[in-house]
């Protein structure tokens, strides 16, 4: 164990099931899962409620990249915010070690657009113009 090191968080993959090939992106966010409680009050017992695990929820997650002008997953993007034709897809969201093999695997299920939106433009300042997905999805697990 004196030999091991956290891995890093800049070396990742995304990949959509059902679109080919990989996608970059700056930053993936929105693998966190909380578990909501119940409260449930004992009679006789008035010093505490007992909390009690209910279900799982999950927030969206959060892609961010480069912006691109032509790529399948924005017409997978367009399609479902402008025609309401939504096709939920699964997702796999890989972390990497040096040799770009797999590390961790969060295999997303039943990913769907909620929001997209471009950075700012500012003549004032030098920037990419950064593209920002926002998928909602059922839930998560590791592979």
């Amino acid at each position: 164990m004196a030999d091991y090191y956290p891995p890093l968080g800049f070396h990742f993959k995304v990949e959509f099931v059902g679109y080919p090939g990989e996608f970059q992106f700056q930053s993936v966010s929105g693998l966190t899962v909380d578990v909501e409680t119940e409260q449930i009050a004992e009679g006789g017992e008035n010093r505490f409620k007992h909390k009690v695990p209910v279900r799982t929820k999950y927030p969206n997650l959060v892609l961010k990249r480069g912006l691109l002008v032509d790529s399948e997953l924005i017409k997978w993007f367009r399609n479902a915010v402008e025609n309401l034709d939504f096709k939920p897809t699964n997702l796999i969201v890989k972390l990497l070690n040096e040799k770009h093999e797999p590390l961790l695997s969060w295999n997303v299920v039943h990913a769907y657009p909620v929001k997209w939106s471009i950075s700012d433009f500012d003549a004032e300042q030098n920037n990419l113009v950064i593209e920002t997905l926002e998928l909602s999805y059922n839930y998560f697990n590791v592979m």
